[in-house]
């Protein structure tokens, strides 16, 4: 597939990516499809601290400019997005892309002073926008395409400008000392260099995402039982007391490591994993962007949308007619009756064939 940008002779390119970490793993496959039409520019990328380390070991990236969510008086937020305003609109870019429909960017977007300045319109019309961008990608929000949904919808952006790519597969590349740090990390809780081990992310920054501690106990059991792999748990400090009550009780074959990685060694821990296993959250697009293999659990969110597609990757989801609701819990209680109601067998099934299948675990290597 030939490239034919409509924009001609850019340098010095950014994208701007101001979304979750999720949003941020999805958008590689954009900035590898700008890299191929650009071969000789400099393709930065703007993310939210602290994103910068999924992204520092990546080839197709000269640098990774972190913002970071400003809190405190009015004065202050103005003061600190004026100063940071003025620190982009230094680096002269002379191509901006902005991958989202929200304020912050597209202001952001415009006072990098870059003679082309690319934006995204949502399904809310900001006409103010039509301003701040040279150039609008209109309908951004698109129905979910037969293959890899949540990074089609970045890539679609840069196809609108004439560049195009064979390969939508989002992937991660891990730092020798991220991946160091998080070998170090797991020798201390007995996982030396080979062990076989699986990883789970119980917990989402959504309540209504949740599934049931006792059925991932459950999974963790029958894991053990039947393959005799431990499993370790992640999330983020905040997570970390609930993960430590799905440990207690299963001395020897399951690790609690939520809050104690960075998320550079996190992305190089789950690279070690055989197997991941979460809920609808980050950790299972970062999983499959270092070739691990997945079961991912979606209640309410729209799997169809942002299911990683390919036979390494699996689904389960309630077989229920109202799912999927795209609903924050029934009922407005921020809970949800349909993962309530799964059952663990359907999980544990899932884990069983695809650890069959690809006994080795991730294809990590070729992202080192």
């Amino acid at each position: 597939m030939s490239n034919r940008p409509a924009i001609r002779g850019c340098r010095n390119t950014l994208i701007v990516q101001l979304g979750d970490i999720g949003d941020v793993v999805l958008t590689t496959p954009t900035i590898r499809a700008m890299k191929e039409a650009y071969p000789d520019a400099r393709i930065s990328i703007l993310i939210f601290k602290p994103y910068g380390s999924l992204l520092a070991a990546d080839p197709n990236v000269h640098e990774v400019v972190e913002t970071a969510r400003i809190r405190g008086t009015l004065f202050r937020r103005l003061r600190e997005f004026v100063a940071f305003a003025r620190y982009l609109r230094q680096k002269r870019y002379d191509l901006v892309i902005d991958l989202r429909t929200g304020d912050r960017g597209a202001i952001l977007s415009f006072l990098t002073g870059a003679p082309v300045r690319v934006g995204c319109q949502g399904i809310v019309k900001q006409f103010w926008h039509q301003i701040l961008f040279t150039k609008i990608i209109r309908n951004y929000k698109i129905a979910p395409p037969p293959v890899h949904p949540g990074a089609d919808q970045s890539l679609r952006v840069v196809r609108e400008l004439g560049i195009t790519t064979e390969d939508s597969t989002p992937r991660l590349f891990i730092a020798p000392g991220d991946r160091l740090r998080a070998s170090a990390l797991l020798a201390e809780v007995g996982l030396v260099p080979g062990t076989k081990m699986v990883t789970l992310n119980p917990f989402s920054r959504w309540k209504y995402k949740e599934w049931d501690n006792t059925k991932w106990g459950e999974v963790i059991d029958r894991l053990w039982e039947e393959r005799r792999i431990p499993a370790v748990l992640i999330g983020s400090p905040e997570e970390a007391v609930a993960c430590q009550e799905i440990v207690a009780g299963r001395k020897g074959h399951t690790i609690n490591l939520a809050g104690k990685t960075t998320l550079g060694e996190l992305t190089a821990v789950l690279s070690m994993s055989l197997l991941h296993l979460g809920v609808d959250s980050a950790a299972p697009h970062i999983a499959a962007a270092v070739g691990t293999p997945t079961v991912t659990i979606h209640g309410p969110s729209d799997w169809r949308a942002w299911r990683i597609v390919n036979e390494r990757h699996k689904v389960v989801s309630p077989a229920m007619d109202c799912v999927p609701c795209s609903m924050m819990g029934c009922d407005g209680s921020g809970r949800s009756r349909c993962l309530n109601e799964l059952a663990a067998e359907p999980v544990v099934r899932k884990a069983l064939e695809l650890l069959a299948a690809f006994p080795l675990g991730s294809t990590n290597q070729r992202h080192a």
